[in-house]
């Protein structure tokens, strides 16, 4: 007895790791200006309002990483948050 599989067609490695990769920079680069900004107003706001809002953006792309093309998105935005914030304390040192 065979299974019936549905037809999945491959994978787009290339084009899917291209959009991954540029969704981290621009997400790396806004968590960057985000966070040094705050920090000019106050350190303290600017950990606490970073890890309010990269938890936020987290938990709701999340879901998205389900549908086939905003996968490559998703996974470059939460790569790209955490990329940011090491960024910006290595550039805060």
């Amino acid at each position: 007895m065979t299974r019936y599989t549905p037809f999945r067609p491959p994978t787009p490695w290339g084009t899917g790791l291209l959009v991954s990769l540029f969704s981290t920079v621009v997400v790396a680069t806004a968590a960057i200006v985000f966070a040094s900004q705050l920090a000019r107003v106050s350190v303290v706001l600017a950990v606490v309002l970073n890890v309010i809002v990269g938890v936020g953006v987290v938990l709701t792309v999340w879901h998205w990483r389900t549908r086939p093309t905003w996968r490559w998105v998703v996974y470059g935005i939460c790569a790209g948050i955490p990329v940011g914030w090491v960024a910006a304390l290595a550039g805060a040192s």
